[in-house]
């Protein structure tokens, strides 16, 4: 950028640091519309579905007995919120909760 600010052209800067015209301008543009030449974001950002009240009552639901994600998927569904089986696994991996269909898995507490 101190060469374009001195005065030389795309092309000069371009044959000089040997790239392409239009990577300078590309630049050139990206510093004057952000004052900075940082990469951008790669990709978008879009917020867990399952947080805030949603989280709160799942966590409720999985303490208060057997589950199923395919089972929670479905209640949440019943709730008004669409998601997947994996965004629930995810969640519940996530908080490290977990439910254990096998009785002996369970430990002595499961008698």
């Amino acid at each position: 950028m101190a060469r374009k600010a001195a005065g030389e052209t795309n092309r000069e800067i371009a044959a000089a640091l040997r790239i392409a015209p239009s990577c300078v301008s590309k630049w050139t543009k990206r510093a004057r519309e952000t004052g900075s030449l940082a990469p951008a974001q790669v990709g978008g950002y879009k917020p867990r579905t399952l947080s805030g009240d949603c989280a709160e009552w799942l966590r409720a639901r999985i303490g208060s007995g057997p589950f199923t994600l395919r089972g929670l998927t479905a209640e949440l569904a019943e709730r008004g919120i669409k998601t997947h089986p994996r965004a629930v696994w995810v969640f519940v991996h996530a908080e490290g909760l977990s439910f254990k269909k096998n009785p002996a898995a369970r430990g002595a507490d499961a008698a």
